[in-house]
């Protein structure tokens, strides 16, 4: 009988010991989760884009020095948030190619936290930017080279952006969406928070089939969320 329980105990911790290393071990083999993998929003428009799922570049007719313009133009007031992530992504995906377009959008969106520090939505657009940018400076820095050889001038190195999507969070109210990008971003950071914002999202899923829909397509969060619910 002694024997029995010492075996599943020890099933149980292996269990567990599997379940933290998928979960963890995903965005490092995936690459970095907020630039590799695409949100889904269904037909909604957001940056200029290729129909192949496979590309991490976009496209490379588009003209960056209108990126400032239409990345403002698509995150109205009236934007999803998950538009707004995808629409980020893309954003900071074409900005690399730049300095100074980088620079730009990054400014633009903290002009708009600025004037008005209530605006949830210019928070979160502002820290989510931030985040996006830092993973991609990561990707460059450990020779991913799918978006240019050598280090990246990262604008927004050593800001927090993470403070601002909390701040968004809290202005906004409840708001499973920004949950889901909170979970995303504190992924392999602040383990605690990452499985409050985890379970915030899936809780909130339950009434948002494209939320829903997000979490189950990329895996390393469905692992996280459901390990964590």
């Amino acid at each position: 009988m002694h024997t029995k329980k010492v075996l599943a105990a020890s099933s149980r911790f292996a269990v567990a010991i599997l379940a933290a290393v998928l979960t963890f071990a995903a965005p490092a083999l995936a690459g970095p989760p907020m630039v590799c993998h695409p949100i889904d929003i269904g037909s909604v428009q957001s940056l200029a884009w290729t129909t192949d799922l496979g590309n991490l570049n976009g496209r490379t007719d588009y003209d960056i020095s209108q990126l400032t313009a239409d990345t403002l133009a698509l995150l109205g007031p009236s934007t999803p948030v998950l538009v707004r992530m995808e629409t980020l992504r893309r954003a900071a995906i074409y900005a690399q190619r730049d300095t100074l377009v980088a620079k730009r959008l990054l400014l633009s969106l903290k002009a708009r936290t600025d004037a008005n520090q209530s605006d949830a939505l210019a928070q979160f657009d502002y820290g989510y930017l931030i985040e996006t940018y830092k993973q991609l400076q990561w990707a460059r820095s450990v020779g991913m080279t799918v978006w240019g050889r050598g280090e990246w001038s990262n604008p927004a190195a050593g800001v927090d952006g993470y403070a601002s999507v909390k701040k968004a969070i809290e202005l906004r109210g409840q708001d499973p969406q920004m949950e889901f990008a909170a979970a995303i971003i504190t992924l392999n950071d602040h383990k605690g928070d990452h499985e409050a914002h985890a379970q915030k999202a899936w809780a909130g899923a339950k009434e948002d089939a494209l939320l829903s829909r997000n979490l189950e397509e990329n895996q390393f969060m469905a692992i996280a969320v459901k390990g964590s619910n």
